[in-house]
């Protein structure tokens, strides 16, 4: 019973990552919160199917298809599909209709589903199309910058572009960091001191809400399948 990740970084400005995975006697997983909608391609039993996954605000127990090999693309905080609100994703997603075995369509036209190496030329022909659009504020806001805009103005366009507050975004972020320090062996008192934590509980109900396990768990090894590559076959 296994999720078999591999992940790596992308250098487009419009992706954060790419990933595959192949399920393996699984029929559930724990889905950990993320930050992030994306675009999930998969093939089972000869079939193709396609769906954009939305981000998700705490961990849930999701159905996985077993013997499916999955394609997914990550797409960065601030980027959105023209026609879908971010925030109508939330916790949620939409499964893509007439999805062929080459294609599938997505905001009036048909497009090649990409192989693992060519996400990005996927992304920029959307981009060129007018179907993927992104947030300059939010841009700018995840790269440090302040921008010239009112700290009111900043969170109403950053959790329009990305349905979630810049608070919730830090806190499910530093909850999966965490969750790789601690698969690593690193004991919780120093995960707790090197990511601000107030205390062991504070990160105990961290846990258990933005991932699905406790810290003990996640040291000694999470039994049964979970969507987040602990193994960290992270490449770029």
């Amino acid at each position: 019973m296994t999720l078999l990740f591999e992940t790596r970084l992308s250098d487009s400005p419009w992706v954060e990552s790419v990933w595959t995975s192949t399920s393996e006697q699984v029929f559930e997983m724990t889905s950990v919160a993320a930050v992030r909608w994306g675009l999930v391609f998969w093939q089972r039993e000869g079939r193709s199917y396609a769906s954009v996954k939305g981000p998700e605000s705490r961990s849930s127990t999701a159905p996985v298809p077993d013997g499916a090999t999955f394609l997914g693309i990550d797409f960065a905080l601030g980027t959105s599909l023209r026609n879908v609100p971010t925030r109508v994703l939330l916790d949620g997603g939409i499964e893509l209709p007439d999805t062929t075995h080459r294609t599938f369509r997505l905001d009036g036209s048909r497009w090649d589903i990409p192989r693992p190496d060519d996400a990005e030329a996927l992304v920029k022909r959307l981009v060129r199309a007018g179907a993927l659009v992104r947030d300059p504020v939010v841009a700018e806001v995840q790269r440090g910058h302040v921008p010239e805009v009112s700290d009111r103005t900043v969170e109403r366009r950053f959790r329009a572009a990305t349905g979630l507050t810049q608070g919730a975004v830090r806190q499910i972020e530093r909850a999966r960091k965490a969750t790789m320090l601690l698969t690593a062996g690193l004991p919780v008192a120093d995960v707790v001191a090197g990511l601000d934590y107030f205390d062991e509980p504070h990160l105990a109900r961290a846990l258990r809400r933005y991932i699905g396990h406790p810290a003990r768990q996640l040291r000694e090894g999470v039994q049964g399948a979970i969507s987040l590559d602990l193994d960290q076959r992270t490449t770029s």
